[in-house]
């Protein structure tokens, strides 16, 4: 059984080895050996995570930042001294050079970051939710179509070690027919550990109200919703945007999934008074392959965790945790039968499967840049976060309406 460490080394080894010499549609051709150049639109933490990330990768260079906020580009000037910073995307979007982009803006904002990126001839890796509405989903794909540009989605999970592991077991030897998945994300932190102090210096002085906002409603300046922006419909689909889409994309790439025929969402706002978005909520996705897709979270209590997500078929069951080990569980046939006797079963002879975990963002990063130099399709590609962001865009429309919802396939939209 291979360690985490072990993993990474082979992975991203074996990347490198097999990177080969590709032409890029733009002025500058990337051969195997050749820096990518890569720039960050949206310095907040998961942005500098992944800008981190990115330069960690062989042949990658760190050039430059834009953020509409000056504290986020004098903390990426504190670890990556040589990059240029913009306050305005569409200067750093001017610079030739500059071969690819990460975005980990705001969610509201990600496809006005994403189209004109697209649009000045930059592969993108674009981190989830991919989009904040339908509307923004087309777009994104419109701008796309003919461009000849990678995209990477931010799920990192589709580059796992669990990818091939669940791959082995599914077939209708060991799954039989898949009717259900079950899926869940517990924590107990107040406000799901989202919540941030505000900065002295997060004034109208220091950010760019204007931009933040991008299309939303408009308020008067608010420190609160620059720095804790997450707890705000107006910028997030809260936990839904920011963690169900994990599972769901894993799931969605494993079983090819359409978006969901229809959709339905409880819960509510219990421990977090303040916060717009629900801290404790149960979705169900009806699925016209015939599959019934739950997932349900809270941030009042962790007994469950952050993962364990199970697929069940009528001859076995894939159990995936948030560490991507994974096991095979036959179903088996007894009085005691359900979850504990098919666990005892597959302890007994045969040691379950297990594979280790890893840093996904560093071999989904690699994964990125791999396909910038082979112009192949990427492991979580535009096609993958368009249906996922569909399928909790959803989930967060039945919740705000209180209904279930439908997905009219022709109109593109959520009715």
């Amino acid at each position: 059984m291979s360690s985490r460490r072990t993993f990474i080394q082979q992975a991203l080894g074996g990347s490198a080895a097999l990177a080969g010499y590709g032409l890029l549609p733009s002025s500058r051709v990337l051969g195997a050996n050749d820096r990518i150049r890569v720039a960050l639109i949206g310095a907040g933490g998961r942005g500098q995570e992944i800008f981190k990330a990115a330069m960690r990768c062989p042949n990658v260079e760190g050039v430059a930042v834009a953020d509409v906020y000056t504290r986020r580009l004098d903390q990426v000037k504190a670890f990556a001294p040589q990059v240029k910073t913009y306050r305005d995307l569409r200067q750093l979007l001017d610079d030739k050079s500059i071969d690819a982009v990460l975005i980990a803006t705001p969610q509201h904002q990600h496809a006005l970051s994403f189209v004109p990126a697209i649009q000045a001839g930059k592969d993108v890796y674009q981190e989830k939710t991919m989009a904040f509405n339908p509307d923004h989903a087309k777009r994104m794909r419109k701008a796309l179509e003919g461009s000849g540009r990678i995209v990477q989605v931010g799920v990192q999970t589709t580059s796992g070690p669990a990818v091939p592991r669940v791959r082995e077991y599914l077939n209708a030897e060991h799954m039989g027919t898949i009717t259900a998945i079950h899926t869940h994300h517990y924590r107990n932190a107040p406000y799901g550990g989202w919540k941030r102090e505000i900065p002295a210096d997060c004034d109208p002085q220091h950010v760019d109200w204007k931009a933040f906002q991008a299309e939303a409603t408009p308020h008067d300046f608010d420190p609160n919703r620059v720095i804790n922006w997450r707890f705000y419909w107006d910028y997030s689909g809260g936990n839904v945007f920011e963690n169900m889409v994990h599972q769901v994309g894993f799931w969605f790439k494993m079983l090819d999934l359409k978006i969901p025929v229809k959709v339905t969402m409880s819960g509510g706002t219990f421990l977090s008074p303040g916060m717009e978005v629900p801290d404790t909520m149960d979705v169900s996705m009806e699925h016209s392959e015939k599959i019934l897709f739950t997932w349900n979270s809270m941030f009042g209590n962790r007994h469950y965790g952050e993962g364990d997500d199970l697929l069940l078929g009528d001859k076995g069951a894939i159990a995936r945790d948030d560490e991507e080990h994974v096991r095979y569980l036959p179903e088996v046939k007894k009085k005691s039968g359900g979850a504990a006797a098919a666990e005892a079963a597959s302890r007994s002879g045969k040691p379950a499967d297990i594979v280790d975990g890893s840093d996904l963002t560093d071999l989904h990063m690699q994964n990125f840049f791999d396909c910038v130099r082979s112009r192949k399709e990427p492991n979580c590609p535009l096609e993958i976060g368009f249906r996922s962001a569909v399928a909790c865009q959803m989930a967060n429309a039945s919740y705000r309406q209180g209904r279930t919802v439908r997905w009219d396939p022709k109109a593109e939209d959520i009715v």
